[in-house]
């Protein structure tokens, strides 16, 4: 049993960031407010807003996350960028972000994760894929954030 991280260890503010904020970073931002919304600051944004996707939606409903409301950003809109840790999710939101944060205290993680829209198939071929991703960044977000008394999801 993994022993967990004080708060007072956490990041104040976490930024997800993707292709365009349509799939993947919303995700890993549900969840992560999900579990530390509470305790640390999180947002997401894209390199290009995108519409969102309705898999991606359909994917986190099965976990008791509503992304229905998310409407996807790009990092110029960003009203803030005071950010503590921001982690990038796909190869150009990484290049974006370690271009952003060169005059910035700031700390960059790339968690380098499938794009599920590419996969074609049935429907739930599809939602397989989508269910794969958001599994794969819940363990990626637990393991990063070992916080005691963290909910379970």
């Amino acid at each position: 049993m993994a022993i967990g991280l004080p708060p007072s260890s956490l990041p104040g503010a976490v930024l997800f960031c993707c292709t365009q904020n349509a799939i993947r970073s919303p995700m890993a931002e549900g969840m992560l407010k999900q579990i530390l919304g509470k305790k640390i600051y999180v947002d997401s944004v894209g390199v290009r807003a995108g519409e969102l996707d309705p898999f991606a939606v359909a994917a986190m409903d099965e976990i008791g996350i509503d992304m229905s409301k998310h409407r996807s950003k790009t990092f110029d809109a960003l009203e803030d960028s005071s950010f503590d840790l921001i982690i990038s999710l796909s190869p150009e939101a990484q290049h974006k972000a370690v271009d952003m944060t060169r005059t910035m205290a700031c700390d960059v993680e790339f968690w380098n994760t499938f794009d599920p829209s590419i996969v074609e198939g049935s429907r739930e071929q599809r939602m397989d894929a989508y269910r794969d991703v958001r599994d794969r960044l819940m363990d990626r977000i637990r393991e990063r954030f070992p916080i005691l008394g963290a909910p379970k999801i």
